[in-house]
């Protein structure tokens, strides 16, 4: 089953955030469910970043589950990543598709329904949704509540998306009640004491809206 396949069943996304402990932090977080990791460091460079996104894929792959990498088309070239994400400020999704392959996955970020129908017809694979609450990865970001995820959930966007910021324990039922068929995350997972439990959790939140 390719990316493109296994994406259609995707419920939780991790986005990394720089630590020493990352790779055994993720490794559990897969363990526990997590379908995506997403490799973000806006400090770090590309060649710097290189080994990390080999060891990263390595756990995914081991574990089915998919590799991509935020924003850098190249980086995801150089360490043949399964898929890229990309902001509105960023390459295209063509032009990413273009310089990977047409079986790679290509996320988009949409924080309304405009953005996200766009980004539907420029076709992307998935979407990141949100702002949806306030978090400190993204201080300055528009916070725009659960009612942007009834909106796309209204929507009918037939993509796979995800919920994302702020997005914890104590959220993800609201999240999931106003129509969030995914979460994105970061914090709720890679700061609990136990990874793997928490992407458990997380995951039990979506699939109890699904019951």
């Amino acid at each position: 089953m390719n990316p493109r396949e296994r994406l259609q069943n995707a419920r939780l996304l991790l986005v990394t955030d720089p630590r020493p402990d990352l790779t055994s932090r993720v490794e559990a977080a897969v363990r526990g469910g997590v379908d995506v990791v997403q490799l973000r460091d806006k400090r770090a460079s590309r060649e710097e970043l290189l080994p990390l996104a080999a060891e990263l894929k390595e756990i995914c792959e081991e574990a089915s589950a998919i590799f991509t990498v935020n924003d850098d088309v190249e980086l995801a070239r150089l360490c043949e990543a399964h898929g890229v994400h990309l902001g509105q400020e960023d390459a295209s999704p063509e032009d990413a598709r273009e310089a990977l392959s047409m079986k790679v996955v290509i996320g988009r970020s949409a924080s309304s329904v405009e953005e996200a129908l766009e980004a539907v017809r420029e076709g992307v694979d998935y979407l990141g949704v949100g702002t949806v609450y306030a978090t400190p990865t993204k201080p300055d970001a528009d916070v725009r509540g659960p009612s942007l995820l009834r909106e796309i959930s209204r929507a009918n966007i037939l993509l796979p998306w995800f919920a994302i910021g702020g997005i914890t324990l104590e959220t993800a039922y609201e999240a999931a009640e106003a129509g969030a068929p995914g979460f994105a995350v970061v914090r709720a997972v890679l700061d609990a004491e136990d990874p793997e439990t928490a992407a458990r959790e997380l995951r039990s939140c979506l699939e109890t809206r699904a019951d």
